[in-house]
């Protein structure tokens, strides 16, 4: 799901609704209303015996599985199998598709799976909430940014944008390291000109396919303009999908339902198992540099295959024991951060908003967004 950064995050929301609706750079959509605080946080019991928490917990992550699906849902119209009886696919983009079987052979079902389980998640978690008498989120009203024009992509709005990211590639190297951010570690980027400037993870039209082509064997070539696209999408692929494991690990410490509680243990679990396929995929991009002529922008792949030291190696792909808790404790291997500050709701929207998937959306969604975040992060946890 998501890079949940180094640093400590503010807890302060108008610091965070600030940037964001600086980064976001738009105007108020005409007639929206704000809503108040959703919630009160407070461990009084609503109805279906949840507390407050609880429901503030579960509206955030539909919130965030809804952003997941609508970025998901992109990558799957040009890179995904495409399922004749599933409605809304075009047929693809063959050349992305194989621009992204580069990273591995099975990548177009894999994306195909991915985007399932996204779908499927945010619709449990609203279908749960108003099984317990609790208000859903539907963000779908905000799904007004211009799709890509490519051959295979829909013309429909949407909530995200991939064309102008900036991808923090640092969880490469923290589940290589043996020390933990909650405890003050930071690490470096896997692919440092990711983390700078702004790059594109699908092509946006289909001049972005350059001069790749395909002949009638199917036989393909692929030109370094596409596979620097597909290499972005599968270091960004595991960046969404990393921080899932901490995020559903972080708001589950503070879950007072313990059926609430079987929900995140059980959704996280597949964020996990998301994250652990994309970040193998990720080490198969091979070297390359190549400047975006859209965003001007030059991003350089190394081979992280061979000859890299162990915070770089490829096929490392099980995290490293580090400290947990107490540096007096042996080394575990976990999933990293936990803690609030750095593996809550606030702490993934920031990242959401870093990454860029929001440039071009209103304030008024990234205000919704960040208010379902702070109260989610406040709920704690009651018996």
């Amino acid at each position: 799901m998501k890079e949940l950064g180094n640093g400590a995050v503010k807890s302060n929301r108008r610091t965070f609704l600030r940037k964001g609706m600086t980064a976001a750079g738009a105007a108020t959509a005409a007639g929206m209303v704000i809503p108040g605080k959703l919630f009160a946080q407070s461990d009084d019991r609503v109805d279906g015996n949840l507390t407050r928490g609880d429901v503030a917990i579960l509206r955030f992550l539909s919130a965030a599985e809804q952003v997941e699906t609508d970025l998901w849902q992109q990558y799957s119209e040009l890179g995904g199998t495409q399922d004749a009886e599933e409605s809304g696919l075009n047929g693809g983009n063959p050349l992305y598709t194989a621009a992204l079987k580069l990273l591995d052979g099975d990548m177009d079902q894999y994306i195909h799976d991915n985007t399932d389980d996204e779908f499927t998640h945010h619709r449990f978690l609203n279908n749960y909430l108003e099984s317990k008498g609790a208000k859903k989120v539907d963000l779908s009203p905000f799904a007004n940014l211009k799709s890509s024009t490519a051959t295979g992509a829909r013309q429909v709005g949407r909530l995200t944008n991939l064309t102008q990211l900036t991808v923090d590639t640092s969880w490469w190297t923290r589940y290589r390291s043996t020390t933990n951010p909650d405890l003050g570690a930071s690490f470096a980027n896997a692919v440092p000109s990711l983390a700078k400037g702004q790059f594109t993870a699908i092509p946006r039209a289909d001049a972005d396919l350059g001069n790749s082509s395909q002949s009638s064997d199917n036989s393909q070539s692929i030109d370094d303009r596409l596979k620097a696209i597909a290499f972005t999408a599968g270091f960004h692929f595991a960046f969404i999908e990393q921080g899932g494991t901490s995020l559903y690990a972080a708001l589950a410490q503070q879950a007072s339902s313990l059926e609430v509680l079987r929900i995140l243990l059980s959704i996280g679990g597949t964020e996990i198992m998301h994250f652990q396929t994309w970040q193998d995929k990720a080490g198969n991009a091979t070297p390359l540099t190549f400047t975006d002529p859209v965003n001007k922008s030059t991003v350089t792949f190394d081979d992280l295959t061979t000859n890299q030291p162990e915070d770089l190696q490829a096929n490392l792909i099980m995290p490293e024991p580090c400290d947990f808790l107490d540096a007096k404790l042996e080394a575990v291997s976990i999933i990293r951060p936990t803690s609030r500050k750095l593996g809550g709701a606030l702490a993934t929207a920031q990242s959401f908003l870093d990454d860029g998937l929001f440039i071009g959306q209103t304030q008024a969604f990234v205000k919704t967004f960040f208010r379902l975040a702070e109260e989610a992060d406040e709920a704690r946890r009651g018996f």
